[in-house]
């Protein structure tokens, strides 16, 4: 297979920011996230978790809640705002302010024709959804105290609103208050302590449940406004809450970072009369639980310690299977490392700047897996930070290490670099032509003499690069009328072609030389995560996020025969099971029939020279094939060696110099960077 010198790089220093609030659309199977930085992510339920779209956040936007009106997304925040997004060019729609200072909870009614946000000021504001817009209707009756949760009953007719020390119900249609719960502190709490009524829950029968900063869940009947049940779930707070679909399954996040489910049912066999009774406790983190989320198959749930965990029902699916397996999703899908090949370079991305670093040189050959003595160390050379107040959403780094770009939602940029031996100068571009302002992916040609964009209506932009001037070339743009993000952009080595997947599924080629659409590859159902142009510029390759892979002929325009044999054959059902998806792909210059992918957790070369895995192959094979002799070999030799020697790979590249480069992001560092749990809650305005 041949040997690589490895490059180990555990300094980029990424810390995933905090997730504060999930929403999950049943129709579309989409989940949305928001993190403590602003930033909202949607993942796709229907297509193996994968993280198909992600809207950079911005300085002061701090997202309290999420909520989906048909295939709309909103949400609101302490800045007083309600935003809506635009999913098809990733960047807010437009924002409202509400008047009401900060909010804390937005929702929608079941008929989604209303949105009604709790303020800091004591006042439900109900906003009408209209098809452009919405537009504020009416408040409910002012409260003393701030709105912390609400939740519509499903007529409509009724909103259950959690505050400090109690809860009430409001007539949506007199806007008065009906009803008066007040909420006990608890066993030996302090009478000056507040107990805060963080989530509250309203079902079809009246039924409202509450979760309190006093660690209880609490059952109420919500037509007379007495208390039914109480259960003590925490020392510390209730969080959140989520109902199942049809109301028999409750669970509750706490600052602890457990998930507590209830069930109705009957607390003794035989009994007739049901309760909710609480059945299990799961601990799947490690800080507090901020967000919790009902799927049709499983409970999502994530907080402090960043990570998105999947814990399927084991009555909804099928045991022993892939959809039965618990998923933590720490780091996203894309790529925030940029490799120059021919310079030695690598470009972190964080939020608010970018590193550009040198790679470490070292001295010497050594045995596999041995460890090199390193001559010269990784070196920082510089730390840029953004402009304005709107996060990076991506950015790259020229083959040559002679060019650098990032771009923000409204604004592109541009950077001349000049290193040498002993220092390094960067210059602004400060002229750009006009086509490159909002942008979704940035990528340069391999001979650094232009730069791709992604940008609006699935098109793609092509500027060329000179020392006086940066001129735009050509837009492409494709003939299928989608008008989804474009999330991946491969040019090939001999820049010819151009590969351009978006969010529909769709991957088309394009021709550099005479500017046209060269052909699109035959859509697949499920989404395209990683793409790359083979270096003869004949093939293309393509891995999706249920981890099928396709080569397509850019000549013949239709499959490879090899890709025609692994579909006939299949995939081994281990490589099936994998639940991170590939991200990366790249091949081996000294052998072309060998191509290299990367999840988080594995590194892969397919050598398509061998043959294919069969089922009963063992798949994780590397130990034994060392075990054995030369001439034992090739009995047990196939095409996919699989190293798991890694810990949450990053990026995987392979240098001009035919090292690789393997960038890794330990998740206990993560977990270290992390504050101690935070027991006492505070208001922060």
């Amino acid at each position: 297979m041949g040997e690589f010198k490895v490059h180990r790089v555990r300094f980029f220093d990424y810390m995933p920011s905090a997730i504060r609030a999930m929403a999950f659309n049943r129709q579309m199977e989409r989940l949305a996230v928001a993190r403590a930085d602003g930033a909202v992510e949607i993942f796709n339920f229907a297509d193996n978790y994968f993280q198909e779209k992600v809207i950079p956040g911005r300085d002061g936007r701090a997202v309290e809640a999420l909520c989906w009106v048909s295939g709309r997304l909103f949400s609101a925040g302490l800045d007083g705002a309600i935003t809506e997004y635009d999913l098809e060019n990733l960047r807010p729609r437009y924002s409202m302010d509400a008047y009401g200072g900060p909010i804390w909870t937005l929702s929608s009614n079941s008929q989604g024709t209303l949105l009604a946000a709790g303020c800091e000021d004591g006042t439900v504001k109900i906003f009408d959804v209209l098809q452009d817009r919405v537009q504020f209707q009416r408040n409910l009756d002012r409260q003393k105290g701030r709105i912390v949760s609400l939740c519509w009953h499903p007529s409509g007719g009724q909103i259950a609103v959690g505050m400090m020390d109690m809860l009430r119900i409001f007539d949506t249609q007199t806007g008065h208050a009906t009803q008066r719960m007040l909420v006990e502190r608890g066993l030996g709490a302090s009478k000056s302590r507040e107990v805060v009524v963080w989530s509250v829950a309203f079902l079809s029968d009246h039924t409202v449940i509450s979760g309190d900063s006093a660690g209880k869940v609490q059952i109420w009947d919500g037509l007379t406004g007495t208390l039914i049940q109480t259960h003590l779930v925490s020392k510390w707070d209730v969080l959140v809450l989520s109902i199942s679909q049809d109301e028999s399954s409750a669970m509750a996040g706490t600052s602890e970072g457990t998930v507590v489910q209830f069930q109705f049912i009957s607390s003794t066999v035989g009994q007739q009369d049901r309760q909710w009774v609480r059945t299990r406790t799961f601990k799947n983190h490690s800080h507090d639980v901020r967000a919790l989320v009902y799927t049709d198959t499983a409970v999502v749930s994530g907080g402090m310690d960043t990570q998105l965990v999947v814990r399927p029902l084991l009555d909804k699916v099928e045991k022993n299977t892939q959809e039965s397996a618990l998923r933590k999703i720490a780091f996203p899908h894309r790529s925030l490392v940029s490799c120059a090949k021919k310079a030695g370079l690598l470009l972190f991305q964080f939020p608010d700047h970018l590193e550009v670093w040198r790679l470490g040189e070292s001295d010497g050959n050594g045995a596999p897996w041995e460890s090199l003595p390193v001559k010269r160390k990784p070196e920082k050379l510089i730390q840029l930070k953004r402009k304005g107040e709107d996060h990076i959403c991506c950015s790259t780094l020229s083959p040559c290490g002679g060019w650098l770009a990032y771009s923000t939602i409204c604004s592109v940029h541009l950077y001349r670099l000049q290193l040498s031996s002993n220092n390094i100068s960067i210059q602004k571009v400060s002229k750009l032509p006009r086509e490159l302002r909002s942008v979704h992916q940035l990528c340069f040609s391999s001979d650094s003499s232009r730069l791709f964009a992604s940008s609006i209506l699935s098109s793609v932009v092509m500027v060329t690069l000179d020392q006086t001037e940066i001129k735009h070339i050509h837009t492409f743009r494709h003939q299928s009328g989608s008008k989804q993000p474009v999330h991946i952009l491969s040019p090939s080595e001999d820049g010819q072609w151009l590969a351009a997947a978006n969010t529909d599924g769709e991957i088309h080629v394009f021709d550099l030389q005479k500017k046209t659409l060269h052909c699109s590859v035959p859509t697949y159902s499920s989404f395209p995560t990683a793409v790359s142009v083979h270096p003869s510029g004949c093939s293309l390759v393509s891995v999706h996020a249920d981890h099928q892979i396709f080569e397509f002929s850019l000549k013949q325009k239709e499959f490879t025969q090899w890709s025609r044999q692994l579909q006939r054959r299949g995939l081994h059902p281990l490589w099936l099971q994998r639940d991170t998806p590939i991200t990366g792909i790249t091949f081996n210059p000294r052998n072309p029939a060998q191509i290299l992918l990367h999840d988080t957790f594995m590194f892969c070369i397919i050598d398509q020279s061998l043959p294919l895995p069969e089922e009963r192959t063992k798949l994780y094979n590397q130990a034994l094939l060392r075990s054995l002799s030369q001439t034992q070999r090739p009995r047990e030799s196939h095409a996919f060696k699989i190293c798991k020697n890694f810990q949450h790979l990053l990026c995987v590249a392979l240098m001009e110099d035919r090292s690789l480069v393997v960038v890794e992001r330990p998740l206990l560092d993560i977990m270290s960077q992390l504050p101690a749990p935070v027991r006492q809650k505070k208001f922060a305005t």
